[in-house]
């Protein structure tokens, strides 16, 4: 599987050398070594410019060739000794067996500007030994979804991977249809998930666990070598991170739509964007992914999945816990963290500055209401904190239908506000609800314009959606109700 690839040397001014990543220290148990296919003629899709200021790059950093031959898999940067990784895994809840990198491959790793390190992945890069029945490579279609959505949450405040460019190729790739390939690299402290550790308990190995486990502790929890069973303390440190992300994913109405244990971060990010969905009109059971026949991974069931998946993980790390009331306790914050993270999220949507039974009282009756009557969920919340800044009402009253319910909700809300004083603030209900979100439909535009080689709605949507708490006037479509045919839009895992 070993593809020759000829070697770059990039200007160091623009980009630095890519280090071999910690990850490789843990040995041939738990990779392969390869490097990436290479694809022909590529082009440049998208690049993230905030994403190569946090790498404290130049802001050419993209010009020579040698950068886009590097970032397409055409040739490796110095320093790399690329690999793809294996792991297991819960698919829709059943297990799935060995599963792996079947379409990344990890360059090494970098650093950014407060001299963390990133490791640098490329997706999309061709056959591993994990690709089981696939190509080994991505498509334009999804490569354009993964990136802009990873930079949407990004902008929005949520964990999440982050990309820092996309290049395309005529090469021809099948899905449903005759498709083109596309590389997106992608960042993040580690791209290690809940699949990994369940891939070597599975197997009965329990020295390669216990390494994985040791190496994420030191390099990713040190707070946890301290405590008196560092497994447990990992256990239970994870289970916060994916509490507090499930409320955020939550709070903002964003749909993942396929969150399989290997799907799932150990750090808390948010990863691997496939079927994904910010809510048009708010449906608790909407489901994005059109593969998901049962609706497990319905928007509303999404806090659910999360505690199951980490109740895997649980599973997977038992050897090492040693005990299973010690594995419980650790998985048990995990109702009490996403219900106090949610709560406190829904109150920052209302305005408040602290959480209390009445703000949840108060959202959760927001929230019957506009499930209810399906009304779209960025507009109607982004309409109240403009109204709540001095807007007119009525812009508020023409999401909804029933105007007496949204009256009488309207004046309890009130109420409590002016009763807060300055612990109720519309200006941070203007920074926590956003004017813009990732629509599928917006995707799609920039997905048709960018088959034809126009790439220029991809780059203005990327723009708009870094930003996306600002009016910016020129882009109102976008802050607007979706038309029609977004509605006909599906999604699968190959999204």
């Amino acid at each position: 599987m070993d593809q020759k690839v000829s070697p770059a040397t990039l200007d160091a001014r623009s980009l630095p050398a890519v280090t071999e990543a910690a990850f490789a220290a843990l040995g041939p148990a738990f990779f392969t070594r390869l490097s990436p296919q290479p694809v022909p003629a590529p082009y440049w899709v998208a690049r993230s410019p905030d994403m190569a200021r946090e790498l404290g790059w130049a802001e050419d950093w993209w010009r020579p060739d040698a950068a886009l031959e590097l970032f397409s898999g055409n040739r490796l940067p110095a320093g790399s000794r690329p690999l793809a990784s294996v792991y297991s895994g819960h698919q829709f809840g059943v297990w799935a067996g060995q599963l792996g990198d079947g379409r990344a491959i990890l360059l090494g790793e970098t650093r950014d500007r407060n001299d963390q390190a990133l490791e640098v992945q490329l997706k999309g890069s061709g056959l591993t030994p994990y690709s089981r029945m696939g190509d080994g490579r991505a498509v334009l279609r999804s490569s354009i979804r993964e990136f802009l959505c990873s930079e949407a949450l990004h902008g929005l405040g949520i964990p999440t991977t982050r990309a820092l460019c996309l290049t395309g190729s005529d090469l021809p790739v099948r899905r449903e249809t005759l498709e083109t390939a596309a590389v997106v690299t992608r960042l993040a402290p580690s791209f290690i998930r809940f699949g990994h550790f369940e891939h070597f308990s599975h197997h009965g190995l329990p020295e390669p666990l216990r390494q994985l486990t040791d190496f994420v502790i030191d390099h990713h929890y040190p707070d946890c070598r301290a405590a008196a069973n560092p497994p447990a303390a990992l256990l239970e440190a994870v289970t916060r991170r994916t509490a507090a992300l499930m409320a955020q994913w939550q709070a903002v109405g964003f749909s993942h739509g396929v969150m399989n244990t290997d799907n799932m971060s150990i750090l808390g990010l948010t990863i691997d964007y496939g079927p994904f969905q910010f809510l048009d009109g708010f449906d608790p059971g909407h489901i994005p992914n059109h593969s998901d026949h049962e609706g497990r991974y319905a928007f509303g069931r999404q806090p659910a999945v999360a505690r199951w998946n980490l109740f895997a993980l649980g599973q997977a790390l038992l050897p090492l816990i040693g005990a299973e009331d010690a594995t419980l306790a650790a998985l048990e914050p995990y109702l009490g963290v996403f219900e106090a993270e949610y709560a406190r999220c829904l109150a920052a949507k209302l305005g408040f500055a602290q959480a209390s039974g009445r703000t949840t009282e108060l959202a959760q009756g927001l929230l019957q209401l506009m499930a209810t009557e399906h009304t779209d969920y960025t507009l109607a919340w982004r309409a109240l904190s403009r109204h709540m800044a001095g807007g007119p009402q009525e812009d508020l009253r023409a999401h909804f239908i029933d105007q007496a319910a949204l009256g009488a909700w309207l004046g309890d809300y009130q109420a409590l506000a002016r009763q807060a004083g300055a612990e109720h603030s519309p200006e941070h209900m203007l920074r926590t609800n956003p004017a813009f979100v990732l629509r599928n439909y917006m995707a799609e535009e920039a997905i048709e314009k960018a088959k034809l080689k126009d790439l220029s709605v991809l780059q203005a949507l990327h723009a708009v959606l870094t930003r996306p708490f600002d009016e910016q006037p020129e882009h109102a479509t976008w802050a607007g109700l979706p038309p029609d045919w977004a509605s006909r839009i599906t999604l699968s895992c190959s999204s």
